[in-house]
């Protein structure tokens, strides 16, 4: 006869499974080694981080009552000895460790390398202020290093254009977490070089672990913000987060929406201070009027005044020169801004691909809907799609040649 098994509702399965860990003895109070990585200290008090060696991690939590008795500040890349105990949290199902205690052991791998390469470049001078560039006042376009479905790249456009709406905006869209990331990012810095398009460069992504940002903290991306000829402002992660792009870039910004706000200024501020300067100048013309006046009235005597009615004029002539000389200064300043923002914009219509499509280009793309860009990743009957400016067709590859 078979036995029957009791079906378990998952709340009660989770319920049974803690159950089971806390009356284990050997993880009602155990001792576990291993890297920080993702330490996030809530303003309650509490610490949330994850302990990971070569192959594996674990979700662990200490309460604010055993994070005040900690004598050291704890930060990623730092290995560290954990006491406490193994449960389940029964809401989500998720294994995690209860931490009391921790002990400094020393710096993990990645904190080391970190800090070894970072070293090296600091020795090579690449850190110095003598050879940061200076960051634009007014730019007439901001380049942006980022994933371009990332939160940061948002938050860049919302400040920039809430601070300075017409402004343009020029994304070069890289991966910024993974394999291959630092290469990415490496390359569009090359990219906006190339273009000359941008007079400032952002680059960066949001918060992460450790791990998340390590792309920043690798030679490519340091050599690439080393070489580039447009100032360059980091923003890699939060404030508490620093890389190795932090310390080559021209200047660092604690976060995306932070850079966005060094990058440009604030229009309505801007307009401001160009009339405030346009009102002093008007009020030191009117004073050097009103003082030539008093002069004349000093001398003024029966019989001069018709030699004194003809050095006023001069001088009127003289001011209203100065008054119209600076007025078309002025309007040939603002024309001038004019035209380099009409130029820019059509630099970027014309690099836009839709503009290329309709020269006659089209797009390859491969059954797995990614684009083709050489002919070695082709292979007879291989089917492609192909995307014109004003629609798409299917066909099937009969051969190939390479060049």
């Amino acid at each position: 006869m078979e036995t029957l098994r009791p079906v378990f509702s998952v709340h009660e399965l989770n319920e049974y499974v803690d159950l089971m860990l806390g009356h284990d003895p050997n993880l009602s109070h155990l001792t576990v080694e291993g890297e920080l990585s993702g330490c996030k200290r809530h303003p309650n008090g509490h610490l949330y981080f994850t302990l990971k060696d070569e192959t594996a991690s674990v979700s662990c939590v200490m309460w604010r009552q055993y994070t005040q008795a900690l004598r050291f500040l704890p930060r990623d890349g730092m290995r560290v000895r954990m006491v406490g105990s193994a449960s389940l949290y029964t809401r989500d199902g998720r294994f995690q460790l209860y931490a009391t205690a921790l002990q400094r052991q020393g710096d993990g791998d990645l904190y080391a390398a970190f800090c070894k390469y970072r070293d090296e470049l600091k020795a090579l001078g690449w850190f110095d202020e003598a050879v940061k560039k200076t960051i634009p006042t007014l730019p007439t376009c901001v380049g942006v290093v980022t994933s371009a479905a990332g939160a940061a790249y948002h938050d860049i456009q919302n400040v920039i254009g809430r601070r300075f709406p017409s402004m343009p905006i020029r994304l070069y869209p890289a991966a910024v977490q993974g394999n291959g990331a630092a290469e990415e990012i490496a390359k569009a810095i090359d990219l906006a070089c190339a273009e000359g398009i941008a007079d400032v460069l952002i680059v960066g992504r949001g918060g992460g672990s450790m791990e998340d940002l390590w792309a920043f903290n690798e030679p490519p991306v340091a050599e690439a913000i080393h070489r580039c000829t447009i100032p360059v402002i980091s923003a890699v992660g939060h404030e508490t987060d620093f890389s190795i792009s932090d310390f080559v870039a021209d200047l660092r910004a604690p976060t995306p929406s932070a850079a966005a706000e060094l990058a440009v200024p604030e229009y309505a501020a801007l307009k401001g201070r160009v009339m405030e300067i346009g009102d002093r100048l008007q009020r030191a013309l009117m004073n050097g009027v009103q003082k030539k006046k008093d002069k004349l009235g000093l001398v003024w005597a029966p019989g001069m005044q018709l030699r004194m009615q003809m050095l006023l004029n001069r001088q009127r002539q003289t001011v209203e020169e100065l008054w119209q000389n600076a007025d078309r200064i002025a309007k040939d300043a603002l024309m001038e801004h004019r035209n380099a923002l009409v130029r820019n914009r059509e630099r970027l219509e014309a690099y836009s691909p839709q503009k290329t499509m309709q020269r006659g280009f089209a797009l390859l793309y491969g059954a797995d809907n990614k684009l083709i860009t050489s002919v070695q990743s082709l292979s007879i009957g291989d089917r492609v799609t192909m995307k014109f400016s004003d629609g798409s067709a299917e066909s099937v590859v009969s051969g190939k040649e390479s060049k």
